[in-house]
């Protein structure tokens, strides 16, 4: 019975696997060809269109698909935008995060000694506190702005990476060919980028999937609060902070942009557990 189920379970899965695949190609699309499909400036004010809900035909003839904000700006520009400053803020932050964690946590691995005492200190007090309130207190001494966001949120969440890439050196650096590169003279940087790094790229990938996801609500979660992207340049929190003003006249400005965060987030994390199996052949066996 137990093994019916598993067979049924993995004939599902390429199923929920295309499904999310296509939603997030969909939405990646979109946020990529942004500056050349949108149907207006979404900077554009027009006052006397504010709040018009979704299909409202101005009189310059521009149809607002998805509605208008309190502005008259059209929201279905909006949403595309946000969605490019979203993928692009955790994309980047992501970047910055694994290689300053796998870096840090090779490092700690391979010269043990001072260097692992300190690294692995400072990852075990940086993971002690809150993800969400670190980044937040970050930003509110640094200040708000797209760069100061990308760093903030690179350089808190480091120490995943740098846990998992201290366990991996670890298992990798006593193989036969890491210690045969080490007696040929190879240093030290070589042996780390050139014979470990590629072998425990595949967990690094793993932790990126679920961060990626989480970088995206943070980033959403700080403009909400106004530490984020500033207005005017769009992005799905902002909106969605200014438009809980007018949840109940003007419900559009908070729910597409929500319905596409939740798209977005989803489909990141069952890619992810996707890509998890696929790589850990301990978790596809359980």
């Amino acid at each position: 019975m137990s093994l019916r189920r598993n067979r049924r379970r993995a004939g599902r899965l390429p199923v929920a696997i295309v499904i999310v695949g296509l939603i997030l190609a969909m939405i990646v699309t979109t946020a990529v060809l942004a500056p050349w499909i949108v149907p207006a400036d979404p900077t554009r004010q027009v006052l006397l269109m504010r709040l018009k809900p979704p299909g409202t035909i101005a009189a310059s003839g521009q149809i607002y698909l998805l509605g208008s904000d309190e502005l008259g700006r059209d929201l279905l520009s909006r949403v595309l935008f946000g969605a490019q400053v979203s993928l692009l803020v955790a994309t980047l932050s992501v970047l910055v995060s694994t290689l300053v964690g796998a870096t840090l946590g090779m490092m700690a691995a391979w010269f043990r000694g001072w260097i692992e005492v300190i690294v692995m200190r400072l990852v075990d007090i940086m993971l002690s506190v809150p993800a969400v309130l670190l980044a937040v207190l970050t930003v509110a001494v640094l200040g708000p702005g797209f760069f100061k966001l990308i760093l903030v949120l690179g350089l808190t969440r480091w120490p995943r990476y740098a846990r998992v890439a201290f366990g991996q050196t670890l298992q990798v650096a006593t193989l036969p060919y890491v210690k045969a590169a080490e007696l040929a003279g190879a240093s030290a940087a070589r042996i780390l980028f050139r014979h470990i790094l590629p072998n425990i790229a595949g967990p690094l990938l793993i932790v990126a999937t679920a961060e990626f996801g989480l970088m995206i609500l943070f980033e959403a979660g700080l403009s909400f609060l106004g530490l984020g992207i500033q207005p005017p340049a769009p992005s799905w929190g902002s909106i969605m902070s200014v438009g809980r003003q007018y949840v109940e006249r003007a419900w559009w400005i908070v729910a597409f942009p929500g319905g596409c965060l939740f798209l977005l987030v989803l489909s990141v994390n069952v890619l992810g557990d996707w890509l998890r199996d696929r790589l850990d052949p301990q978790a596809r066996i359980r």
